[in-house]
């Protein structure tokens, strides 16, 4: 791990980014004191798969049926 003050993180960005790209951390300061650090962004984001769920949840049969007028009504007022 690498750390580098404000001032050299800022004129040396895009060297940082290829670094971090390639999986470094850098550590960010401020006269010596750590304040922040640049990582590798790793996507949360899964691929989906159309169908996946099939099987797995359970609907039951009076879903679709209209709702009762005393819920409803209560949701009017």
């Amino acid at each position: 791990m690498q750390q580098i003050n404000i001032h050299e993180a800022k004129t040396q960005l895009s060297k940082l980014i290829v670094s971090v790209e390639k999986g470094n951390e850098i550590i960010i300061a401020r006269y010596g004191e750590p304040v922040a650090k640049l990582v590798p962004f790793k996507s949360s984001k899964t691929n989906r798969k159309p169908g996946s769920a099939k099987g797995k949840l359970n609907v039951p049969l009076d879903f679709f049926e209209p709702l009762p007028n005393e819920l409803i009504e209560g949701f009017i007022k």
